[in-house]
């Protein structure tokens, strides 16, 4: 059996522009709905949504047989958590709030087998070795994981050219709604002092010759975004859709239109 390929990592090395969903419902039955319409990768959140790593587990086994390439995010940059992430399959992952080089070389060194890292060898257990049904998994494992790094505070930013410079981080996401709010303007992912923090940065992580993400719901900022540089940009959350579109069906049989701007913030 041959190791899967990461059609997520290889785009980003190409420059293709990816254009993904944030799933954080924590279901499989919602993850495969959202699965079939058509965004090149979907975001199973481990940080803020009520996922574990089972959860986890079932949404990557219903997304598999879809064209949509799932990431992980993890709820903190742990090696243990990490481990078992990569471990149920999944080949590239989110990690949040990384502040510096040295914590990024850390997510690295979590991914990759010894001696180019620390990831744990127990591929007799894993879903991703396919329980060492995939030819040489040990050795080959580390070509097809993709890394993304968050940085979402002022700190990160000032850390970002160094960051970014780390061998095996493949992109590095910014993170609009902590960033937002370690600005001084929480929930204001348009406030102009926003808004030239994040266009830098997707600059700045060009020049470095790694793939700029972001999460932003706001199309007009989401394409402007894309036109600066931005490689793999979530463009909604199902949480989001979910709940504004039940809102306004209420709404229109209420005959109580919600007032415009009551949800704010970049989900």
């Amino acid at each position: 059996m041959k190791l899967p390929v990461n059609p997520f990592k290889r785009a980003l090395a190409e420059g293709r522009v990816q254009i993904g969903l944030w799933v954080g419902l924590a279901h499989a039955y919602a993850a495969e709905v959202v699965a079939g319409a058509g965004f090149d990768w979907l975001l199973l959140d481990g940080e803020h949504a009520p996922n574990t790593v089972p959860s986890i587990l079932g949404q990557l086994q219903a997304v598999a047989p879809y064209a949509s390439h799932p990431i992980v995010r993890a709820a903190c940059n742990d090696t243990v958590l990490i481990k078992q992430i990569l471990d149920i399959g999944a080949q590239t992952v989110l990690l949040p709030m990384v502040q510096n080089a040295q914590q990024a070389r850390r997510a690295v060194a979590a991914t990759r087998y010894p001696p180019r890292g620390v990831r744990g060898v127990g591929s007799a257990l894993a879903r991703a070795s396919r329980w060492n049904r995939v030819t040489d998994y040990l050795k080959h494992a580390d070509d097809e994981l993709c890394v993304l790094v968050q940085v979402e505070t002022a700190q990160g930013l000032r850390h970002l050219n160094d960051i970014a410079a780390v061998e095996g981080v493949d992109g590095v996401f910014i993170g609009p709604a902590d960033l937002c709010a370690d600005l001084g303007h929480l929930g204001e992912p348009g406030h102009p002092q926003v808004r030239a923090a994040i266009e830098a940065a997707i600059q700045q992580i060009r020049a470095a010759g790694k793939a700029p993400g972001i999460l932003m719901s706001d199309e007009a900022l989401a394409r402007r975004y894309i036109e600066l540089g931005a490689q793999f940009v979530a463009v909604g959350v199902d949480t989001t859709l979910l709940a504004r579109s039940a809102d306004a069906l209420a709404a229109r049989f209420k005959h109580a239109l919600p007032e415009p701007g009551t949800h704010g913030g970049v989900y």
